[in-house]
Parts: C-alpha cells; sequence; structure tokens
C-alpha cells in the first residue's frame, strides 16, 4: 500500500513539473519559480501536504544537486578556467563584494549570527548560470562582444563555489575552527589537484571514460560522479564540490557526449531539488520576510548591474554593452537555493529558507526583464538628462550680464 501511495503522490509531482513546465517556456520564463511554487503547495501548510514520497524526493534532491554541479563543470575545461582566473580575477573580486557582502549585512541587521551571513551572502553572491544562459539565448545575444565578460563573471563565480562550498558546509555543520581549516585545505588540496590533472592527464582521463555505446558512457560518467560526491561529502568537503571537480577534468568529446545524454536527468532531478526546497518552507513563513527579501533583491540588482558594468568597462565594451552586461548577471536561481538548503537542512535559522525562497522567485522573475530593458531604459534617462543640459544652458547664458568698457 505504500508503495503504492509512494508512486501516485511521485507521479503526480513529475505530472505537475511538466505541466509547469510547458507554461513556463510559453512566456518565455524560467521554472524555478513555478518549482518552487509547486514545492510550497506540496509541502507542509500548503494546499495538499505529501507523506509518502517525501523520503523519495530528498534523494532525488540531493542527486539534482550533484547533476547540477556535474553539467557546470563539463562546460569548462582546466585550461578555461586558469584563463579566465588569470584575466578576470578583478572583476570576480568586485562581484564578490559588491553582492556578498549586502546579503551578510541583511542577515547581521536582522540578528541570525555569523553563520547565517555567510550563507546568505553566498545566496546574494551567486548568479544563475542556467537562467541567464537561456536569457542570452532568447536575445540572440550569444554572438554579443560583451558575452564573454558575462561568461567569465559566472566562471569565477563557479570557481568560487569550489572554496566556498567547503566552508558553508563547514560552519553548518558546527566544525570547529580546526576542523573548518582541515576541510578547507582538502578541498583547495582536491580542487588544485584535479585542475593540475586536467591539463596534464585531461586526454588521459576522457580516453579511459570514453565509449561509443552511449548507455555505457552515461553508466560510468554518472556512477563516478556520484562515487566521488560520495567520497567528498565523507570528508565533509561537499558533494557539490566532487561532482564539479569530475565535471571539469572530462573534456573534449567525452563531455560534450556526457552533456548530451545528462542534460533531460539533469532537469528533471533539479526540478524534484527544487521542489524539495519549497516541501520544506511553510508558505506561512514567507509573509513575514517578504519584504526584507525585496528590498534584498532590489538592492543587489543593482550591485549586479553595477558588477555587470564596471567590468565591461574593464574589457573596453561600449556604453550599451556595459549596461546590457549588468543587467544579464541580476538572475539567481538554482545555486542560490543550494547554498540557502545547507543551512536549511542543518537548522541553522528558521527564516532563512523562506528569505532565500522569496528573493530567489523576486530575481527570477526580474532577472529576465533586466536584460531586456537595462541598456533601452539607461539610454532614455540619459538621453532625457543630456535634453534637459542642453535646455538649461542657453537660460544660463542669457542671464549672463556683458561686461561694458
Amino acid at each position: 500500500m505504500h508503495s503504492a501511495v509512494l508512486l501516485i503522490e511521485f507521479g503526480s509531482i513529475l505530472l505537475a513539473l511538466g505541466l509547469l513546465g510547458r507554461a513556463a517556456a510559453r512566456f518565455s520564463l524560467s521554472p524555478i519559480p513555478l518549482y518552487l511554487l509547486a514545492g510550497l503547495a506540496f509541502g507542509e501548510g500548503g494546499l495538499l501536504p505529501l507523506g509518502a514520497s517525501e523520503e523519495f524526493v530528498a534523494t532525488g534532491a540531493e542527486i539534482g544537486v550533484i547533476l547540477l554541479l556535474l553539467m557546470l563543470g563539463l562546460e569548462y575545461t582546466a585550461g578555461d578556467l586558469v584563463t579566465n582566473l588569470k584575466s578576470h580575477y578583478p572583476a570576480g573580486l568586485v562581484d564578490m563584494m559588491f553582492n556578498a557582502v549586502p546579503g551578510a549585512a541583511v542577515a547581521l541587521l536582522m540578528g541570525w549570527g555569523p553563520v547565517a551571513a555567510v550563507v546568505l551572502a553566498g545566496v546574494t553572491w551567486i548568479s544563475s548560470s542556467g537562467v541567464i544562459a537561456k536569457v542570452l539565448g532568447d536575445l540572440g545575444r550569444v554572438g554579443n562582444r560583451e558575452t564573454p565578460v558575462i561568461l567569465s563573471v559566472l566562471v569565477l563565480e563557479d570557481l568560487a563555489m569550489a572554496v566556498y562550498l567547503p566552508i558553508v558546509t563547514a560552519l553548518v555543520a558546527g566544525a570547529g575552527l580546526l576542523a573548518g581549516s582541515l576541510t578547507l585545505a582538502i578541498a583547495l588540496g582536491a580542487a588544485g589537484l584535479v585542475l593540475f590533472v586536467a591539463v596534464r592527464y585531461g586526454r588521459v582521463i576522457s580516453r579511459f571514460v570514453s565509449s561509443d555505446d552511449p548507455e555505457k558512457l552515461l553508466l560510468v560518467v554518472l556512477g563516478m560522479t556520484i562515487l566521488v560526491a560520495g567520497v567528498a561529502q565523507q570528508l565533509q568537503v561537499s558533494a557539490a564540490v566532487g561532482a564539479f571537480l569530475v565535471g571539469i577534468a572530462l573534456s573534449g568529446e567525452v563531455a560534450e557526449g556526457a552533456h548530451t545524454l545528462l542534460s533531460p536527468l539533469r532537469d528533471l532531478f533539479a526540478a524534484v531539488f527544487f521542489v524539495f526546497f519549497g516541501l520544506h518552507t511553510d508558505p506561512a513563513s514567507i509573509p513575514p520576510v517578504l519584504l526584507p527579501a525585496l528590498a534584498l533583491a532590489v538592492l543587489t540588482a543593482a550591485t549586479k548591474i553595477a558588477t555587470g558594468y564596471w567590468a565591461a568597462r574593464r574589457a573596453g565594451i561600449s556604453v550599451k554593452g556595459r549596461w546590457r552586461t549588468g543587467g544579464a548577471l541580476v538572475a539567481r536561481g538554482e545555486f542560490s537555493i543550494v547554498i540557502a538548503g545547507l543551512a536549511v537542512g542543518a537548522g541553522i535559522e528558521p527564516s532563512l529558507g523562506p528569505l532565500a525562497t522569496a528573493y530567489v522567485l523576486i530575481l527570477v522573475v526580474l532577472g529576465p526583464l533586466t536584460a531586456r530593458y537595462t541598456e533601452p531604459v539607461a539610454r532614455l534617462v540619459t538621453e532625457r538628462l543630456a535634453a534637459r543640459k542642453r535646455v538649461a544652458q542657453p537660460v544660463e547664458e542669457a542671464e549672463e550680464v556683458p561686461v561694458g568698457d
């Protein structure tokens, strides 16, 4: 009987996610906010609470995080990461200062403590690579001059995740200074070793994993990823970081083939992950944090636009391209929820999950709008200010009294 209820509940979730995804695609929106709302509806305090399938959904959500980070790693080669780190690290530092600090400050002002401050800093810092990539494609900007600048900022954020996630994992687990330092040292050592091996022996690893049979390639890559993620989690490093490093180590045709095969699985389990996060958020807890979430969303949308503008100007992009860069970086999504999920699972701060949910809901909807309209709005404002200046200038000249002999 229990298995029948499990199948009915899980099947209902998947069907609902499919219908919501189709609705989002019809309006050219990201499905993430709809998945979060579905989780709120199915969770405790929602319209139709689930019971039998929650444990199964929790396992699927964990696989979703692993696949999200694996697919992220497959997007880059180790050489690309090293090049980006050398060339664009100032933009990464500006990005961190402009966008992580507001989140940390809000957490401290609300009295949540230093651990919650570090978590909320990550929530407000990391942009959504998935949403941004889709928006750039929809707007036909993939070939624009500013697009490499946008991608470089996203790559640096992804690299920072390899350092940041182990820190958060140690903090939410309550590890002391010595244990936390050891965890970070292991994570940095693993990341450095994987980058070194990937640069020097990437082709050897890819040949070992490679297979002409899609089934065998899928099983080897997926099995290796989950194994490494499990070992990383056992070492208190973070399963997500382990999966990210596996993705970096693979390159060439293997990475392309794995990306094609794993994309549907990634989409499925990522959707389950967003539902799971919503399941653990009581809808009644969102209204009390809605105003802080809105204020934080407006503030960090502005700081992201400023970050993109600065990075594009540093790269020699035109003024229009600078505004487009800033507007494209506003969206937050999957990784903000991943970070918040670590704290929610550890019971760090009850209000952190609802605030992160509301924050992501706002910016995942606002992000595509800022990507589309930031540059036209900035141009319109600039033209009006210039027109007012031209009108005021003759008046000032007419008021000048000529000096006689």
